[in-house]
């Protein structure tokens, strides 16, 4: 393994522009859930710019569901955990939507892309961890 964290891995792919937010977190974490890097990176196509529109939840943070749910295998543990994360997330950015995270109305960036890419795979490595 590399010197360099799960977390700071995601945030460079999205940094890189080579993944969207949702992408960036599910490639990383889905060799944990047996998924293929082609598979992983189609299964979160979609969820990137708030589930597509910049309306919606942060990508990052659906992929960090995406994978909670393959890793946990039990919807009630992985809903506890997703709401685990999305509460810290609002507690750390102030938003866990799209829109407010990029100030789309108000011109103030909560969170760029990468650092919201970051925070989501660290809560959801610090929720893997709990098993």
């Amino acid at each position: 393994m590399s010197d360099i964290s799960l977390p700071a891995k995601a945030a460079e792919k999205k940094r890189a522009g080579s993944h969207n937010c949702a992408q960036a977190v599910v490639t990383t974490y889905a060799d944990m859930v047996g998924l293929d890097e082609a598979t992983a990176n189609n299964i979160a196509a979609a969820f990137g710019t708030g589930m597509g529109n910049a309306e919606g939840t942060c990508g990052a943070l659906v992929g960090a569901g995406i994978i909670l749910g393959l890793a946990k295998n039990d919807r009630i543990e992985a809903r506890r955990s997703m709401n685990t994360i999305m509460t810290k997330f609002r507690m750390r950015n102030g938003a866990t939507q799209c829109r407010l995270l990029k100030g789309v109305d108000t011109k103030v960036v909560l969170r760029d892309c990468a650092g919201c890419v970051q925070d989501a795979a660290e809560l959801l490595q610090e929720e893997l961890s709990r098993k």
